[in-house]
């Protein structure tokens, strides 16, 4: 009866032989754009989760340059090998470039729809737009990340670089990417929804 019990105990609580595969879908922000490889965010993130104790596989899917387009005309490269969940931060560059909000909600939407059919769990990581683009542009800019977050089952975080942006002590010299203390604020503030999204793998 014990050995029955424990049987049944193991097929309803099965371990996780493998690590969890996180994609990071990315810009230069992700891909650690100026800095040595071990101070960018990817590395930075994958040694916080270590340190929680989390057996995590990073997929690093992030270019520097790439909009929103582009990150959706290489997932299917990029989902390849299969990954169980995902965090999405991309947008900085269609701000930059002041394409269409519309666009870019349309790809981040086709983005979310392809990992959803491919049951991944999602983590979006939102960007805001150059305020010299003017009030209209800004505002459309923040919704289309807030329509996305709002989306079932999506963890979203607003602002990737929130708390780093706008800060000389956090940025490089080009006032647009962090330097390793801005990643390591950014990894440590975005560390439990990522911890979230992880607890969502089944």
């Amino acid at each position: 009866m014990l050995v029955c019990s424990l049987f049944i105990c193991a097929l309803a609580a099965p371990a996780r032989a493998a690590p969890i595969r996180l994609l990071i879908l990315g810009d230069s922000l992700a891909a650690g754009y100026g800095l040595p490889r071990g101070d960018g965010f990817q590395a930075q993130l994958l040694d916080a989760l270590k340190r929680r104790g989390r057996d995590v596989a990073l997929i690093d899917g992030a270019v520097s340059g790439d909009t929103t387009a582009g990150g959706k005309s290489r997932l299917d490269w990029v989902l390849a090998d299969g990954a169980d969940a995902a965090l999405v931060e991309l947008g900085g560059n269609d701000g930059l470039r002041a394409l269409p909000p519309s666009a870019t909600e349309a790809n981040l939407g086709a983005i979310l729809d392809a990992l959803r059919t491919k049951r991944i769990k999602v983590l979006l990581s939102g960007m805001l737009a150059p305020p010299n683009l003017g009030p209209d542009y800004t505002g459309g800019f923040s919704g289309a990340f807030a329509r996305l977050g709002a989306r079932p089952g999506v963890i979203f975080d607003p602002f990737f670089l929130d708390g780093v942006a706008g800060d000389p002590a956090l940025n490089q010299a080009d006032g647009i990417h962090p330097n390793p203390e801005g990643v390591r604020r950014i990894v440590a503030r975005i560390l439990p929804l990522v911890e979230t999204l992880l607890d969502a793998v089944q």
